[in-house]
């Protein structure tokens, strides 16, 4: 794998700018895949991760980045929980850890970094000096993926009986006897003009 700074710099790049949640995602991404033995996350790995995300803030982009799983792969699934944490699982040992940035590291910055006084600038500083069990809680965790969620083609395809069109990835749902899609199903998000 690449090294911190060659990954940060990537990160940075995909990303738009520098800030403190590229800093936590690279490394949190490192991290997590070096508690579940992924040497080659772009390469010789690449069909052996699988990654869960928590928060779609910056730190997403930086996890994608270093692991090189994107959602249009099928092996970053996004959860929209609102918690900086990311879940990695190597598909091929079933081995998976859940990585969550500590809060208490937003408070700690000011002891690595006193010098600089603005916040922010303090914490992108110190991220890349606090040890690792400053930073984050990482967690064994068993994780269960269902077949329709995991990478490659889809296992089921249907088609919406009302609006017509097509589902796949068992996201149908079944309402009042009818096979649906979400939007006929719950309301859309949409309106048609």
């Amino acid at each position: 794998m690449q090294s911190f700074d060659e990954l940060l710099a990537k990160a940075t790049a995909i990303h738009g700018h520098i800030c403190a949640g590229q800093v936590i995602g690279v490394r949190l991404a490192m991290l997590g895949l070096e508690k579940i033995a992924i040497k080659d996350p772009r390469g010789a790995d690449r069909k052996k991760l699988y990654v869960l995300v928590e928060i779609d803030r910056c730190a997403t982009d930086a996890i994608q980045t270093v692991t090189g799983c994107s959602l249009g792969k099928r092996s970053l699934k996004w959860l929209d929980h609102g918690i900086m944490a990311a879940t990695f699982v190597n598909l091929d040992t079933g081995q998976a850890v859940r990585v969550l940035a500590r809060e208490e590291s937003r408070q700690s910055a000011k002891k690595y970094c006193p010098e600089i006084k603005e916040k922010y600038q303090q914490q992108l500083a110190a991220y890349r000096l606090m040890p690792e069990e400053e930073l984050f809680i990482v967690q064994d965790v068993v994780v269960n993926i269902p077949d329709c969620d995991m990478p490659g083609r889809p296992l089921k395809r249907v088609q919406c009986q009302i609006c017509h069109e097509w589902v796949q990835d068992a996201r149908d749902l079944e309402k009042d006897g009818q096979i649906l899609c979400r939007n006929c199903a719950d309301g859309a998000y949409f309106k048609v003009i």
